[in-house]
């Protein structure tokens, strides 16, 4: 259950993403140290661990936003390991992030067609030149774009502007503009977070969605462990940089190590208090 993926699972092509030994240092931090992880096509992989574990540093190894300092990441069985995030992104690759990135100035729709950019073919110079196609090419992905909005229950909101929406609907947004690239594996960094219990409830009713009706691979990090458990197929868990386990939810839940991981940050809290 727990322990480091293999050289012979990496190399058999058997996971869709392979993340093979990666560490990450900053000066004197080690963020990451030394993780394997391995996905099959169509799972729900859940990432948990305290705050401070390492679990958005691996997400930003996976997503190009940094290069890992040791290991390798391969997806589709080529090496996508330091590429950049955009080339990730073109493969396939499409996450959220912690904290909200929309544009607050734009409109729900217009942040979601920035989704769509990686899938565009048509440029600004052959816009003016076959500017026929260009608008064809438009209206096909604006029409992709409108199945996101019905899907996600923001019809009414399409002309707003971000900026005056309620939290938990930038979060459907935010989902919303990753899923317009049409991923094939979808990063999530803490989806919920800050959500209160319905907003929850419905973003775990479209993850599922996604990743069910739709058979995109998912890896989700979260801290809510009520959903974890609910909705995952497996369970990573991270603890100071290192992956302490994995497996199933019920698996994970009765580890040995994990129950210390997290009673042992519950007892600092109750330290800090006193």
């Amino acid at each position: 259950m727990s322990g480091n993926l293999s050289v012979a699972t990496v190399a058999s092509g058997e996971a869709q993403l392979a993340v093979a030994g990666v560490s990450k240092h900053f000066g004197g931090v080690r963020a990451v140290e030394g993780v394997s992880l391995s996905v099959r096509q169509g799972e729900l992989l859940s990432i948990i661990g305290p705050n401070g574990a390492g679990k958005t540093s691996l997400l930003n190894m996976i997503s190009g936003f940094y290069r890992p300092d040791t290991g390798s990441i391969v997806f589709e069985g080529k090496d996508i390991t330091g590429a950049r995030p955009s080339h990730i992104a073109a493969m396939g690759i499409a996450r959220t992030f912690q904290n909200i990135a929309l544009f607050s100035g734009m409109t729900v729709l217009d942040n979601i067609m920035l989704g769509r950019h990686v899938r565009m073919k048509s440029g600004v110079l052959s816009s003016f030149v076959y500017w026929g196609l260009a608008q064809k090419e438009e209206v096909k992905h604006r029409a992709r774009v409108e199945e996101f909005i019905e899907f996600l229950e923001l019809e009414d909101l399409r002309k707003q502007p971000t900026s005056g929406l309620a939290y938990g609907l930038r979060k459907r947004v935010e989902l919303a503009r990753a899923l317009a690239l049409d991923p094939k594996l979808l990063l999530l960094d803490e989806p919920m977070g800050g959500m209160n219990q319905e907003e929850k409830e419905d973003m775990a009713r479209f993850i599922l969605d996604v990743n069910q009706q739709w058979g995109t691979t998912i890896i989700l990090i979260e801290h809510d462990m009520a959903v974890v458990m609910d909705i995952s197929d497996r369970v990573a868990v991270l603890d100071r940089g290192r992956k302490i386990a994995e497996g199933s939810p019920g698996e994970v839940q009765r580890h040995p190590d994990v129950i210390t991981a997290y009673l042992g940050t519950a007892k600092a809290r109750v330290e800090a208090a006193a």
